[in-house]
Formats: structure tokens, sequence, C-alpha cells
């Protein structure tokens, strides 16, 4: 076995046994598809990195090398699907992912569906290929025999809906945890952007009140995070927390630096 897989494999193993004992997390996330992005990342000591197909333009290629640069610097990586269709999930799993993050989960049954494409029988349904993931066959074997224990399953909260089914949702065997997304929760409630309004705030609280009595992990993302938000998003009860992006972090850069490109221009 190559000495890397085996790391990463290991470290897919501690992190998912640290979401279920709601242990206090760090992730990374990118939407740009340059891996060299992803290795700037990793210099964070994340516990893992998120990819999100859903809102960003990259495509199939492109998020596998995202997740080679991930685990080569020993960092699990969990992209978001860009949907619920199986074929997706498939493919970045065979592309060698620890995991995925499903967005805007509301029912039961999705759950389920998903549940059946990430896990092989005779627990799930997922199919049997050879790719990056199983060592384009040399580590088949070891792979299948371990995944399910490893693999990763979060599942994102977005909607008003999806507050009101999460203890439903949460308590399926294969979720590990819960993601909050306070951007189409805040939509879903009438208030898009509103991330501090009561009505949002109030969803947030309630879902990381079932994560906890169900015991499972519970996370969020900060836009521009200090040490104070963060302070606070674990007082709150998230375990989890997800350090802005890339995209956040260069859009703050250039809003602050604009304000020094006015200036001499205005005078």
């Amino acid at each position: 076995m190559d000495p890397t897989t085996a790391s990463i494999d290991t470290a897919a193993a501690q992190l998912k046994r640290k979401l279920r004992q709601r242990k206090p997390l760090f992730a990374g996330w990118t939407s740009l598809a340059h891996p060299s992005i992803t290795e700037i990342l990793t210099g964070m000591e994340v516990d893992f990195i998120g990819i999100d197909l859903e809102h960003s333009t990259i495509n199939q290629e492109q998020a596998q090398r995202i997740i080679a640069a991930s685990q080569s610097h020993g960092v699990p990586c969990l992209p978001r699907l860009p949907s619920h269709d199986g074929s997706p999930i498939r493919r970045l799993l065979d592309s060698g992912a620890d995991g995925i993050i499903v967005p805007n989960v509301t029912h039961i049954a999705q759950v389920e569906e998903i549940a059946n494409s990430l896990l092989y029988p005779p627990v799930g349904k997922r199919s049997y290929g050879v790719a990056r993931a199983q060592g384009y066959g040399f580590d088949f074997d070891r792979y299948v025999s371990g995944w399910n224990r490893r693999s990763i399953f979060l599942i994102q909260i977005e909607s008003q809906e999806g507050v009101e089914a999460v203890e439903a949702l949460v308590s399926h065997p294969a979720v590990d945890g819960a993601m909050v997304g306070p951007y189409d929760l805040s939509g879903s409630l009438g208030i898009p952007g509103q991330l501090s309004h009561p009505l949002v705030q109030s969803a947030c609280r309630a879902v990381s009140r079932v994560c906890r009595a169900r015991g499972k992990a519970c996370g969020t993302q900060l836009v521009d995070p200090t040490a104070t938000q963060v302070r606070a998003a674990f007082r709150a009860g998230y375990t989890f927390i997800v350090l802005g992006s890339d995209v956040f972090t260069l859009w703050k850069w250039a809003q602050r630096m604009r304000g020094f490109t006015r200036g001499p221009r205005r005078g």
C-alpha cells in the first residue's frame, strides 16, 4: 500500500470519529479550481477541505486534482455536491473523496437515497469501480473493505423545511453531522443575506440543539472569521467551523484595497 494512501485513510477515519464525538474541528473551503489554492489552505492546519461544486465552475477533473492536492498534505477532502443526483456522487467518490457534503436536504428519503449511493453493499448500493480511490486496482480490497466504516456523510440544512425535518434527518445512522447553510436559510425565511436576523439565528439554534441531542456534529461557515466569532460559534453549539473560503478572502481583501484605490482618485 502507498504510505500516502494509508495516511489519508487514517486521517479520514480520525475525522469521522471526531465528528461523531463532537470534537471542535475546522475546515477550509475552496470555490476556485486551481489546486495550488487548496495547498495553501491546508497550511491553516484544518481538519478537512470542502470543495464547493454547487456554486462554482469547478468540474469533475478539477475536483479530482483538488482532492489529490488536499490529501497529499494529509488533509481529508469533502466535496459539496452540485445536486442530489447519483452520478456526481459516484464520480467524486471514485476520484478519491473521503466523503460528501450534501446541499439543501429536506426529506429523509433524500438521505436514504444518498446513503445508498455513498455506501457499498450490503449497507448501500454503491457500484464497484476501479479508479483513483481504489489505487487504480492496487488498493481495491483495502479500499472497499474499509470504506463503509470511514466514509463521511454531512448534510446541509438550508431551508425552513430542512429545519422542521432536522430531527429525522440527523437521526439517520449514516449521517455524521449537519452543516447550517446560512445564506440559503436566510433566503428561505424571506430575509436573504441577513445572517444575524433573529429568525435565522433561531433556526440555526434549532439545528444545533437537535444535533447535540442526537450526538451528531454541527457546523457553520464564517464569512470573515475573527477569534471572537469562532469562540461564539463554539459556545452556540457548533462543533466544526468552516473558516471563510478562498472567494470570501479575496472579496474581503479587494474590498479593503478598494479603500486605497478610491481615495486618490477622489482627491
